[in-house]
């Protein structure tokens, strides 16, 4: 696949986090992106006698597959109830036992979004540090408030100083996987 895998970290069919997702790996010129949709990776809930009895699902291991093969990951987390969502988180749980390094270590720009003035500020606060654990990287972060007043999908960021902090943002990534690549780490 050797491409930029993009998803919003949300069941919802009109994600807004899916939706700057999207326009984020599509912005990042010079790489191809495939957008992942996370209904297509709807597992049962992860436990461990569900584990034991029946193995790791398919749909996680071919999730786990498609990580693998990518250069690098844009996530957009949608913030419910001050955490992640539970199709993300679900999907976190099986992809872990596949392999402890969960995201491959491979470079990963970490968003979120909402319509309000914190943008999913506490997810991404609790996101950040345990996507860093597993990470040989340092993850670029970018948090857009007010989603529907700074965002439209003809022209993406609206607001000049979101835009450039995103910019700064995407750079570093972008960097991150020129670094991978020229390693051969890929």
């Amino acid at each position: 696949m050797n491409k930029i895998i993009a998803f919003g970290a949300s069941s919802s069919k009109n994600s807004i986090n899916k939706k700057l997702a999207s326009f984020v790996a599509n912005k990042i010129a010079d790489q191809e992106a495939v957008i992942l949709d996370l209904n297509d990776f709807e597992m049962p809930i992860y436990s461990e006698d569900r584990h034991t009895e029946e193995g790791v699902p398919q749909k996680a291991l071919a999730f786990k597959k498609i990580i693998k093969e990518s250069k690098g990951l844009v996530i957009s987390l949608a913030e419910h109830n001050g955490s992640y969502t539970a199709a993300p988180k679900n999907i976190y749980d099986w992809i872990s036992v596949i392999e402890k390094t969960v995201w491959s270590n491979k470079p990963i720009l970490l968003m979120s979004t909402s319509d309000g003035a914190r943008g999913g500020k506490s997810v991404l606060e609790t996101a950040l540090p345990r996507f860093s654990r597993q990470s040989n990287f340092a993850i670029p972060h970018f948090i857009l408030p007010f989603f529907y007043e700074n965002f439209s999908e003809e022209r993406g960021i609206t607001n000049q100083k979101l835009n450039t902090e995103l910019d700064k943002q995407i750079s570093e990534f972008k960097n991150q996987v020129d670094t991978l690549l020229d390693s051969g780490n890929n």
